[in-house]
């Protein structure tokens, strides 16, 4: 597992995009700080930049330095998205106009790992073209995905993944409302 966090993080250091397995699905990821690699995620799905992204953060603790609103009920033991108000820290093309931003604690060591040893969040975003189904296993990712990223993590490749994850959306007023 080394092996693939060292090269992923090679590529995401230079301003890559890489193609991984997460705590939910198979997804394209990058610097969530790196605008122009946020960019090439857009191109890729062939999606509007006005649809968001989701951001992995490690723990708490990066959750911490990007925002003030942790919640105090558990988001790390079910895949959780919230989508917090007033980010800071990542990417402007990560925001939505309100300035909040969908962003998960992982809970996959691979993922994990890799995001504490590169020190700052990562996009996840389905691999797939935008308005098409999400690929349950790394064997039904389209070529046009696979071609068109820096890196494919050689883990989990035959394994089923159907699991997205809930979100949950916190107003501005504090407010908590489960959207999924």
């Amino acid at each position: 597992m080394q092996k693939e966090i060292n090269s992923a993080l090679q590529v995401l250091i230079n301003g890559g995009i890489i193609l991984y397995p997460t705590d939910t699905i198979w997804g394209i990821g990058c610097d969530a700080t790196n605008s122009k690699a946020i960019e090439k995620i857009y191109k890729i799905k062939k999606r509007t930049e006005s649809k968001a992204l989701i951001s992995l953060v490690s723990d708490k603790t990066q959750l911490q330095n990007i925002t003030n609103s942790i919640p105090n009920f558990d988001i790390t033991t079910k895949p959780t998205t919230i989508i917090f108000p007033n980010i800071i820290g990542i990417s402007s093309n990560l925001l939505a106009k309100d300035s909040s931003a969908a962003i998960r604690i992982v809970n996959d060591k691979f993922c994990n790992e890799l995001i504490q040893q590169f020190g700052k969040p990562i996009v996840s975003t389905s691999a797939n073209i935008s308005g098409s189904v999400f690929p349950k296993q790394f064997s039904e990712i389209t070529d046009e995905i696979k071609t068109n990223v820096d890196y494919v993590v050689n883990l989990r490749q035959d394994e089923i993944m159907n699991k997205p994850s809930q979100i949950i959306l916190i107003n501005m007023n504090g407010s908590i409302k489960k959207l999924r």
